[in-house]
This record gives C-alpha cells, structure tokens and sequence, in this order.
C-alpha cells in the first residue's frame, strides 16, 4: 500500500516566550545595588543569620525581558527567530507604547512587576534631570553665556550699586548687570580679598549644584566708584574704622563672575535664626537637614575632581535664594523656604589668618590651617551640625582633647536625635571609627526621608523589607508629583530634585548599613 501523505507543520496560535536556560523570572529584582549606586561601608552589621538577612539572601534573577525569544502568533517552530521584534526595556515603556510590544512583557505577574519598577526608575531619573536643569539652567545656555563674556572686563557690565551685596569669609560680592540675548542678566562679581589666592582650578569643576560656578574671569583695577567697608589691614591705615575705603586704592586684582547672586552666608543665617529655631524647632532642623546635605553632596563632588575646598566654615558657605514654588505662603513668611547652598571657597589662606573675634573661632581657626584633607571634611561638618543647632563648640572640646563627652544637642524634634547621632560618628576621637562625606550624606537622607526607627517596630528588618520599602516609596513620589502638577500647589524646587536623587540611587544594602549605624 502507498505510504499516506505527511501531516502538515502544526503553527502556535498563540505568542509563546522561550526564556535561555538557566534564566527565571521574578517579581523583585536582584538585591545587588543599581549600576551607579556606592555600597557604604560603615560599621559591618551583625544580624541573626535568618531569612532575609544580607548574609543568608541568595541572589536573584532580574526580570528576563532582555534575553526572551519571542514567537509571534505567525511563526512556526522551524522558522528562524530573526523575525521577532525585540521587546522594549522596561525604562523605554511609556504610555504610548504599541500594545503590541506592551504585551510581550506583560505575560506573567513577575513581567507585569518588573515593568512597573522599571518604568519608576527611568521616570525618578528623567525627573531628576529636567529639576536639574530647571534649578541650574540650560547647560548649552550657560555656555553661550560664558563665550559672550569671554574678554570682558568692568567696562562691558554696568555697576548696579556701590557697595557689596554680600561679604564672605575670603571675599566681596557686587551684583553687576549684563545684557545677553536681549535679556538683562544680574550677575555676581566677585572679588578676592587680598588675603586669600586663587587656585586656579574652580573653572574646571563642572557643574554642580552645591559648587559656586564660574562663567568669566578677568584681571583689571576695580572701579573707584565701588566702596566697602575696609579690611582689617585697611581699617588700620583709615582715619575711621566707619569710613569706607576706596577699592581703587587696591591693586589691580583678579576678578570672577558667577551666575548666582548670593544675598546671605551660612554664619549670618544660623546668627539670624534663633528665635525661628526655638518657635519652629521641627521646620528649622528639618532646613539644617537640606543644607548640611547640600554640604555633603558638594563635597563629595569635589572628592571625584580631585579638589578641596579652602576654608569649609560658615562665612563661606553661600546662599542662593530659590523660588519657594512648592511651599505654601505660611511656611515662607516665616523664613522657612529652602535656599541653594554653594561651596565657594576654592582659595588658599596665607600665613596671615583672618581676625578672630572669639576664642571659640580662634579653635577653629587653628584646627583648620593645616591643608584641606578627606578627613578635615568630617571634622568641618560635624562642627557645622553644632554650629547650625546654636550649641557652641569649639575644635579642641570636639576632638576631645578639654573633654570626653560632646556638648549636648537638645531634642527639640524629630530630628535633633539623629543630628545629635551623626555629629558623634563624624567627630569620633578615633578617625578610623568616623564615618565617611559619603555616609553622612546618607544619613542625612534618612533622617529626612525615611526609613523611620518605626519601619522595624514590628518587623524584623531584612533587605526584603527595606526593597519594598523603596519600591512602595518610589510609587507614592510619583503619584504625588502627579498629584501635585493637577492642582494649585506649584512645580517642584529643590527640596523635591534632592528628594528624587535619594530615591533615584538609594539601594536597600545601603539603607540596611546607614540604619544599622543610625538607630
């Protein structure tokens, strides 16, 4: 008998995924930190060895929406893959996604979760980008204006008033107008007092938003119509210490042009503050909290170019008013806005040290004239959590050598315990025991944003507690920038872009250390 004719090819009705061997999916991603993220080491933490602990987690897969070969509903099993189209990364989903690639990675809870937490994380960055931008500027802007003021010197900006707008530690500031682009621009000349030389390297920092940036420089005999009150050394040589002196008489003097015109110092924010501190303890520790942070963040940027700041004290940590858009009046009138915080002092002072009017700044002077160090940061900021708290302390008492015990910080709010907490971890006698820039400024993070000692009244704390943690925060960010875009409370500002660059790079491995060493 004839052999019957074969049976056609059988065709999948229905799209299938193929994971390559040895991939799983699940809904959580893989406890290892974020390409980019810094794994902190501070004190090494001792928990119990049980589910959920660092040590007895064993990794796991991410989502495998990368590596998936997918078959249409048109494609048989002896055709080749190449005809499949790739699946999107859950970072490029957007809500104009085809349905049709949308459903290649929807096909199991594990790719619905990995789609959700990877479309908040490339959302937390976008956003953090576009505040960025909105808080500093247009980069290609800004380099437009540079190159329009290349060669300028006092003849091309118009003096807007004769005296300094501000005077810090180590110079004077005169707000001077420019016309760019059909636009008028306030600028800030600054001008180095004769005690302190430059050096050299501040126009190479690039930007950032805790670091005072530099559009233009020139060297040229100030104006004889700028007037200040005079130095120390120029103040000797006057008929009145009250009589101005002529900025002419100096010589001829290099001169720096910055974008943002400071209208205060730290030193004369923290003087100006008491009363605001003691009727609104929590507002104005949680303002402390943002600005050692902007500290932090600045100095740590300095660290990966190779920098160090001049004179870390509060005369020279500058403030930059920022548009109280996302505060209600109430908490503005009262002086509780957030300002930008710029690190300006780039200088180095000679042998001759500025005056000192107590002997508490004569500690500080001292402690401070050996060249700038990764450790002396840890000291500095340490003392500005004192300083900033109006508690009065001085280098020596800090490091022990007068006493064993640190002043003691009182617990106005929620926040004084943990400053008082990190103020000790940064002033520790031992430096082998202090913590690092780095980890301050995540602790800084926590304090402000969470987690909270509360997270762990009931559960045991786990890198699985604290991922979701995260995860469920992210979430409700989002969805309160949303919220918030609907209504009448204004775009976000800088407390908003630092609260999304916390949530954009924290890991749970770093929130595990940071508690550990905090509570």
């Amino acid at each position: 008998d004839p052999l019957p004719p074969p049976l056609p090819k059988k065709q999948l009705q229905r799209a299938e995924s193929l994971p390559e061997q040895g991939q799983s999916r699940h809904c959580r991603g893989d406890p290892t930190p974020w390409p980019g993220s810094t794994f902190y080491s501070l004190p090494p933490p001792k928990p119990p060895q049980e589910e959920g602990a660092p040590s007895s987690i064993p990794p796991r897969d991410r989502p495998s929406w990368g590596s998936k070969k997918l078959l249409t509903k048109s494609q048989s099993l002896g055709e080749p893959g190449a005809r499949s189209s790739p699946s999107p990364s859950p970072a490029e989903v957007t809500f104009g996604t085809a349905d049709g690639e949308l459903g290649q990675l929807l096909e199991s809870p594990a790719g619905v979760c990995g789609v959700v937490l990877g479309c908040q994380a490339a959302t937390l960055a976008r956003l953090s980008a576009r505040l960025q931008e909105k808080l500093l500027g247009s980069e290609e802007q800004q380099q437009r204006l540079e190159a329009e003021l290349a060669g300028k010197s006092w003849a091309g900006l118009s003096l807007l008033q004769r005296e300094p707008c501000l005077q810090s530690g180590d110079a004077w500031y005169f707000p001077v107008g420019f016309t760019f682009e059909q636009n008028q621009l306030v600028l800030a000349a600054k001008v180095p007092k004769p005690c302190c030389t430059s050096l050299g390297v501040q126009s190479s920092f690039g930007v950032h938003c805790s670091i005072q940036r530099l559009i233009g420089r020139f060297t040229d005999r100030l104006p004889w119509e700028l007037v200040l009150p005079g130095s120390p050394e120029e103040q000797s040589q006057s008929p009145s210490e009250e009589e101005p002196v002529c900025l002419a008489a100096c010589p001829v003097l290099q001169v720096l042009i910055s974008p943002e015109v400071p209208y205060q110092t730290l030193a004369g924010f923290v003087k100006g503050s008491h009363g605001l501190h003691r009727t609104s303890p929590g507002h104005y520790e949680r303002l402390a909290c943002l600005l050692l942070l902007q500290v932090c963040m600045g100095l740590e940027h300095l660290r990966v170019q190779n920098v160090g700041q001049g004179d870390l004290c509060p005369e020279n940590l500058l403030l930059v008013q920022c548009p109280p858009q996302s505060q209600q009046g109430k908490e503005v009138s009262l002086g509780l806005s957030l300002p930008r915080l710029l690190i300006s002092s780039f200088f180095k002072v000679k042998n001759k040290q500025r005056p000192c009017s107590t002997s508490q700044e004569q500690d500080w002077t001292k402690g401070l004239a050996a060249p700038p160090s990764p450790v002396a940061d840890e000291l500095n900021v340490g003392m500005l959590i004192y300083q900033i708290l109006h508690v009065d302390i001085s280098l020596e008492n800090a490091l022990g050598f007068r006493s064993n015990r640190l002043p003691e910080i009182p617990s106005l709010s929620i926040y004084s315990m943990g400053l008082k907490r990190l103020a000790m971890l940064l002033l520790h006698r031992d430096p082998c025991k202090r913590v690092s820039i780095e980890q301050a400024r995540s602790i800084l993070q926590v304090l402000l944003w969470g987690p909270r000692q509360e997270l762990f009244a009931r559960s045991k704390k786990t890198l699985i507690l604290l991922r979701s943690w995260v995860e469920v925060k992210r979430s409700l960010l989002l969805l309160k920038f949303a919220e918030n875009s609907a209504g009448a409370v204004g775009s976000p500002g800088l407390e908003e872009w630092l609260c999304c660059q916390y949530f954009k790079e924290v890991t749970e491995h770093m929130l595990y250390q940071v508690t550990q060493a905090l509570y």
